[in-house]
């Protein structure tokens, strides 16, 4: 039997042996639990036990003290109970952390479960810490940790922070430490601020396998950190880490934020199909035409005009090739005079040519808001005629807002989804709409759940569709079904044969059809085909709406006038500067 002295020398050997600088054989690289882990010192060789005694480390505690037992259970589970001891009068409050700093990029994970205390003190917990608060008086606080044991290079180690958090000086710190093992643990103790490396005032194992740590004078906020290493398979390892929400982790690529970007390529590609295949039907529709069309409506042996899908001369060209010219409003003064709006008549001066434009009925409910934009801009209220050169004299004819108004027309009749110009679609909007959605996403993912590149997927999903928007057609199904109309209207001015109509609605038949004829620039070939006809055979002294040229009894004189008035017209528009004076090509007959 081991007499005192016996038992002392004994555990001065083992804790010289215990003490010595840490190695590959008796201190495994583990997974970081705090800065505490990294680095470990070379451990001096603690005091001889007699020795401890003059330096007081055996001597009773003075003010508040804390003895802790730390049993490792055979299912991983470790079992500690604090028996703590605070003078009468004083008030302490332990918050024991559920989640420490485990290295740069992540934190060790804690669980507390079978929570009580017997004696004066109380607990609660929150998730992040179990908050322990002791009165004066002996108090055990009893509880098991899920999460203490990890597997580290072929062993084991349990890491636990045996005091910590305290609110007050604690005088002194002891705990035990015990597992299911025979063989002999091997000790890590820190204490002090986290992340210091000062060693325990004591730190053994005795002859029994069991780890003896002492701490005296552990002041207000400074922790025992105790970390032991155990046979590899002692018990089942359940240490449990999380990944630090910072933002280089954040963008890591995930098999989430994978799975995201797979769908943005899907996305990507069906969204150039569907580009790509739109642009050629687009194109096509422009080519390929729908046959003659129908516009002379028969009823009672009398006959009369009808345009396609009810598509007026100054929307005709911009159905067909998305922007507003300036032949687009020359063509609607004539349809104006045409539908009895507008008078039209060539004056002759003294070796000048001029021509004049004169109210003949105001403005009504029949004319749609570009019509009443061009007239009034011509005739302004309070005039009623006006000739070419006293416009060009007043300056340039504003047509900005007709121009719009042209432009939102074409909309608001569903031949395109949005302003060909420079509109926005419903494609635009909801591009902009992913785009925001993607930043936002990006930083709320940022700095919480992580998967960050979810959200930059989204917000590159919407620059796509920005993108695609812009090259999308804006004209519709039914605005492409309209051009292929237009094409035949076109082939109907071609073809038509003025002896199939009656003689009393050619004159009609011919003025309704001559302003489609002017914006598809087919007018001198139009003017061929009715140079033969006769005014006057209704009655009347000439063209019911264009004056100067009475008493002719053709069209000859009058197909010789009308461009020289177009070119007129089509020269004071144009020095507005508001629209494109690009005047069409004649179509071959």
């Amino acid at each position: 039997m081991l007499t005192k002295w016996g038992t002392a020398v004994v555990a001065v050997a083992a804790s010289s042996a215990l003490m010595a600088p840490p190695s590959e054989t008796n201190v495994p690289e583990a997974p970081e639990a705090g800065p505490s882990l990294t680095n470990a010192p070379q451990l001096p060789k603690p005091p001889p036990l007699g020795a401890r005694e003059q330096l007081g480390l055996l001597q009773p505690p003075s003010g508040a003290s804390a003895n802790i037992a730390v049993k490792v259970e055979r299912d991983g589970s470790v079992s500690i109970a604090e028996q703590v001891t605070v003078p009468g009068g004083q008030h302490l409050v332990r918050r024991i952390p559920l989640k420490v700093p485990a290295g740069e990029e992540q934190d060790r994970v804690y669980g507390v479960r079978d929570v009580s205390v017997e004696g004066a003190g109380k607990t609660e917990s929150n998730g992040e810490q179990l908050v322990a608060t002791f009165d004066g008086g002996a108090s055990t606080l009893k509880y098991k940790v899920d999460g203490a044991v990890a597997d580290v290079n072929g062993a084991q180690q349990v890491r636990w922070q045996v005091a910590s958090g305290w609110d007050g000086e604690l005088s002194r710190v002891s705990a035990s430490f015990s597992a299911p093992t025979r063989e002999m643990p091997t000790v890590d103790c820190f204490a002090g601020p986290l992340g210091s490396d000062r060693q325990c005032s004591l730190a053994e194992t005795d002859h029994s396998g069991v780890v003896r740590i002492e701490q005296d004078k552990l002041a207000a906020g400074e922790r025992v950190d105790l970390a032991v290493g155990l046979p590899a398979g002692t018990v089942p390892a359940n240490a449990r880490f999380e990944q630090i929400a910072s933002v280089g982790g954040a963008f890591a690529l995930t098999t989430l934020a994978g799975i995201g970007f797979g769908a943005l390529a899907l996305f990507l590609i069906l969204g150039a199909l569907a580009v790509v295949l739109l642009r050629r039907r687009d194109k096509g529709a422009l080519t390929a035409g729908a046959g003659p069309v129908d516009v002379l409506m028969r009823e009672g042996g009398r006959v009369s005009f009808a345009s396609p899908d009810g598509v007026l001369p100054g929307q005709v060209g911009t159905v067909v090739d998305g922007t507003v010219d300036v032949v687009d409003v020359s063509g609607t003064v004539v349809d104006l005079a045409v539908r009895n709006y507008l008078w039209i008549s060539e004056v002759r001066g003294a070796g000048t040519v001029d021509w004049q434009i004169a109210r003949r009925n105001a403005p009504d409910e029949h004319l749609v808001a570009f019509e009443r934009e061009i007239y009034t801009a011509i005739l302004p209220e309070g005039t009623d005629s006006v000739l070419l050169s006293e416009l060009r004299g007043r300056g340039t004819v504003d047509l900005r807002v007709a121009g719009e108004a042209m432009y939102a027309d074409v909309v608001r009749k569903g031949w395109f989804s949005r302003r060909p110009d420079k509109g926005k679609s419903k494609l635009t909007l909801v591009g902009i709409g992913l785009v925001a959605l993607g930043l936002v996403g990006t930083a709320v993912l940022t700095f919480t759940a992580g998967h960050a590149l979810l959200g930059v997927a989204v917000a590159l999903a919407g620059v796509a569709t920005l993108l695609g928007a812009s090259w999308v057609p804006p004209r519709t199904s039914r605005g492409r079904r309209l051009v292929g109309q237009v094409r035949g209207l076109l082939e109907y001015l071609h073809t038509v044969k003025v002896d199939a109509i009656p003689p009393a609605d050619r004159e009609m038949v011919f003025s309704r059809s001559l302003p489609y004829a002017i914006v598809l620039g087919d007018t001198e070939h139009w003017l061929r085909t009715f140079e033969g006809l006769d005014p006057s055979a209704d009655g009347s002294a000439g063209l019911y709406w264009f004056g100067g040229l009475e008493g002719d009894r053709d069209l000859r004189r009058f197909a010789a006038h009308l461009p020289s008035f177009l070119s007129a017209l089509d020269g004071l528009l144009a020095e507005s500067g508001h629209l494109r004076s690009i005047r069409p090509e004649p179509v071959p007959a």
